[in-house]
């Protein structure tokens, strides 16, 4: 492929702000423009790359050319943070709630010369945004590299059946009880409800999408849940239902396969983060 830079850059703009119009005015530059460089590449590539839908939607061949983009964004900007022994590199990356309000931070924290662009997205599902070439490094579930990536494991998050003393005698059946889920895709509930030979489809559900949110609805009696160790610590008003529920869920970073200072840290930093936070449990 012979494409141009600045079209490679458009096409970041246009995926990241979701329509040529609003990519145009964050670009500085004209709508026109905007569609002419995305017409270019597509010319010189010979593939439709963007559906031009609200918001646009890549093409699996624009997801392949996004991958191409965000590399060499990624080099081009340590190159420069190099030769100016200066400068920031930014990194989009994507993960699970529950990190995010855990160990993640805390660990990021310690990564210097480096700006985060953090999705949510589930563990179990967070890979898609690294196919299409949306982030550059995601906390997942999936032991599994995705193509062209690495992947490190991490650690993992213990989950355990949880609820307020009072729900738990109010409500002796997990059956009938009430049980707080985190969103559609969250799937440890239901796990749980099928080991004990439940029919997850029976008990009235609670959808709370937001971490703290999601403990705080457990503590306030509204249902049970499974809660990670390391929101639960200190809780003193849950209690656990099932000291043989327990589930552990690993967790792996998968990164893009490059010689990547900023990638290299926050590989390092993450690793380093989930261990001191479990530790101190």
């Amino acid at each position: 492929m012979d494409v141009q830079l600045d079209q490679l850059r458009t096409l970041v703009g246009v995926l990241d702000a979701g329509s040529f119009d609003a990519a145009a005015r964050a670009m500085n530059v004209t709508p026109s423009a905007v569609s002419q460089r995305i017409k270019a590449l597509e010319q010189q590539v010979g593939r439709v790359l963007v559906q031009r839908s609200k918001p646009v939607r890549l093409t699996d061949a624009g997801a392949v050319v996004l991958r191409l983009a965000r590399q060499l964004e990624l080099l081009e900007a340590e190159a420069s943070a190099a030769l100016d022994n200066a400068g920031v590199t930014n990194l989009a990356i994507v993960a699970n709630a529950d990190s995010l309000v855990t160990w993640l931070l805390p660990a990021l924290a310690t990564v210097e010369g480096v700006t985060f662009d953090i999705r949510r997205e589930d563990q179990g599902h967070s890979l898609e945004l690294l196919r299409q070439g949306t982030v550059m490094g995601a906390v997942t579930s999936d032991p599994e590299p995705v193509q062209g990536c690495t992947v490190t494991r991490l650690g993992a998050m213990t989950y355990r059946p949880m609820a307020t003393r009072v729900f738990a005698e109010r409500w002796p059946s997990l059956e009938t009880a009430p049980v707080v889920v985190f969103d559609r895709k969250d799937a440890l509930q239901d796990a749980y409800l099928t080991s004990q030979g439940i029919d997850p489809a029976v008990p009235p559900r609670h959808y709370i999408p937001g971490s703290a949110a999601f403990v705080d609805a457990v503590a306030l009696g509204m249902g049970w849940g499974m809660l990670p160790d390391l929101q639960a610590a200190g809780r003193d008003e849950l209690i656990v239902l099932d000291a043989g529920g327990a589930v552990d869920v690993p967790l792996y970073w998968q990164q893009w396969s490059l010689d990547s200072r900023a990638l290299s840290a926050v590989a390092e930093a993450l690793k380093h983060g989930i261990v001191e936070a479990t530790d101190i449990l």
